[in-house]
């Protein structure tokens, strides 16, 4: 028998394991109904239904306030996907962005997806390695590059690379940078205009990288009716239609910025305050300013707020209470560790409630929410009685279950794994066989974090969050991969073996520290925290050194991180800073 007869029967079984994933109540992806063909067709339909509206309203760093109508926004985007289709990208091309949260890394997303290519967001806050891999695992064959990185560019661009740089000056006026090709282009082209009508649903449309345990990260691929079911249910579940305005603080290269608070907005016929970078002196002035009803945060953006009120108050010596803009209805909050007293504490303090959720990129974003319709009374009960507050019960698109090791679905109450199903499931990890073959074992797409469910007197699932099967360390919404941090630390000065640990702290959800067998008892721990922030990210590195004898292992040698994570529990309540000791 040959090897292509002997691989046949398993590529099947998985290709038929992943397409359970996308089904949703046995309704298979391609019968899903979607409210667009494509994302050019809801951009279109939206340009002429909205034209003069207002769509995207933008502060910079310095807080200079423009903004884009839904004409002025949809016609760019126009431009921009006869620019690329006159780069030579063409249907299925990807295209990568080294960017940060700026009109134009907008107009470029959506730009791309109406001529039918896809994005692959570039995070510039990570290492060279990491960027490096990405370009050249994603075949990306053009980079829209903003001008503040250009001169990293040869730090990690693959070697021999055939990628076409484009360079997106600060100054829009600059010659021969994407702003000057862009006027050089019709609103409309051939090619533009005629994949505007096609249904497109099946384009993929954004690879995203996510760390992994072991080895390089995974890509995961999102296709445009991902996008475009999970930013429809996100709209019903929230009430946003084209009264509401949104405001997105969160970084636009990972899913939570961008469907959230940009396809959703846009979806749904609302308009969108997309801020340069999170500020906590200006967040509540100016969802006054723009009469913003919804925001969505992580939960270190709580934690800073609330730290921010307390300062402010001993300053004035005495409780300060906020005034909460009166349009502000709920902040959206996931991605990342929320505790029962950091909820408490918020909702206490802002009188404003928290919409908890959950998702992963590979469910495009979320998968569930709390609903907004609870009293008071229920809004608390599932906050805060059952020890960690609940992500929700399932929105439109998936379905969620909890299962054993071996794929058994467990009742209520019992802890497994979380799982999920539906039409915003990704389509696969890119080029990965192995992760594809484990993530969708039991035809769902199996999120590696243990959970449980209750249901409540109509008989609804509200799904909780117990923790993480992987050992991924969640710091500020973004996951970090321990072995990573576990390399470096092994190179350090006086260390005879450590092992990275992810221990709870108040300001980022999760911060790193590193449990250390030294050489000798001579050995300094500000050496070693020197070393590894020369080699690591200011966010991987380990913030706090705990000196052991012993490291916690299985009787298979596997690390036993989670045992030792009470011997960080002074350091919950510190904020660690880049620019403090």
């Amino acid at each position: 028998m040959s090897a292509e007869q002997l691989s046949t029967p398993i590529e099947v079984n998985l290709e038929a394991k992943m397409l359970a994933a996308q089904t949703v109540l046995g309704i298979q992806p391609n019968d899903y109904p979607l409210p667009f063909p494509s994302i050019a067709a809801m951009l279109l339909a939206q340009q002429q239904r909205y034209a003069e509206k207002v769509f995207l309203i933008f502060y910079d760093e310095h807080n200079n306030r423009s903004q884009f109508s839904y004409d002025e926004f949809v016609t760019l985007a126009r431009k921009t996907a006869s620019f690329l289709a006159a780069m030579g990208i063409k249907r299925g091309d990807r295209i990568a962005t080294a960017a940060y949260n700026h009109p134009d890394t907008i107009v470029q997303y959506f730009g791309a997806w109406m001529m039918g290519a896809c994005v692959v967001p570039l995070n510039m806050s990570e290492d060279n390695d990491r960027l490096r891999y990405v370009l050249k695992n994603s075949g990306a064959k053009l980079l829209l590059c903003r001008e503040d990185y250009v001169q990293r560019l040869h730090e990690f661009l693959p070697d021999a690379t055939n990628l076409t740089i484009v360079t997106v000056f600060n100054n829009p006026a600059t010659v021969d940078g994407f702003h000057t090709y862009l006027t050089h282009q019709q609103p409309l082209t051939p090619t533009a205009s005629q994949l505007s009508a096609d249904d497109a649903s099946d384009d993929e449309a954004l690879i995203v990288y996510t760390s992994g345990t072991t080895g390089d990260p995974k890509g995961v691929v999102l296709v445009q009716r991902n996008i475009l079911a999970d930013s429809e249910a996100i709209a019903r579940w929230h009430g946003i239609d084209d009264t509401q305005r949104l405001m997105c603080v969160l970084p636009v290269h990972h899913v939570n910025g961008t469907i959230v608070t940009h396809t959703t907005p846009m979806l749904a016929g609302a308009s969108v305050v997309l801020t340069r970078k999170f500020q906590t002196e200006t967040f509540f002035e100016r969802i006054h300013r723009e009469h913003v009803h919804i925001v969505s945060v992580v939960p270190t953006l709580l934690a800073f707020l609330l730290e921010a009120q307390k300062k402010q108050g001993k300053t004035n010596n005495q409780p300060l209470q906020p005034e909460v803009p009166t349009t502000l209805r709920h902040i959206i909050c996931g991605a990342g560790p929320l505790t029962c007293e950091l909820a408490r504490q918020f909702e206490k303090q802002f009188g404003v409630r928290i919409m908890h959720g959950y998702g992963l990129s590979e469910t495009t974003c979320y998968s569930c929410f709390l609903p907004i319709d609870l009293s008071p009374e229920e809004h608390l009960h599932w906050m805060h009685d059952f020890g960690f507050p609940s992500i929700g019960v399932a929105i439109a698109p998936n379905e969620m279950a909890i299962l054993d090791e071996s794929g058994n679905a467990l009742g209520a109450m019992e802890r497994g794994e979380i799982v999920i199903r539906g039409a915003n499931v990704m389509k696969e990890y890119y080029h990965n066989p192995e992760a594809n073959k484990k993530t969708f074992a039991h035809g769902w797409f199996q999120s590696g974090d243990e959970g449980f469910f209750q249901r409540d007197a109509q008989g609804r699932a509200f799904f909780f969050i117990t923790g993480r099967l992987k050992e991924l360390i969640i710091r500020g919404g973004v996951n970090i991969a321990p072995l990573e941090i576990d390399e470096v630390l092994s190179h350090a000065p006086g260390v005879k073996a450590a092992i990275c640990v992810g221990f709870e702290n108040d300001f980022y959800g999760e911060e790193v520290g590193a449990l250390v067998i030294p050489i000798s008892p001579t050995v300094l721990k500000e050496e070693i925290l020197g070393y590894c922030a020369q080699q690591l990210p200011f966010n991987k590195a380990p913030k706090v050194i705990v000196f052991t004898d012993t490291l916690p292992v299985t009787s298979t040698g596997k690390y036993q991180r989670n045992k030792v994570k009470h011997l960080f529990r002074e350091w919950k309540s510190r904020q660690f800073r880049k620019d403090s000791t």
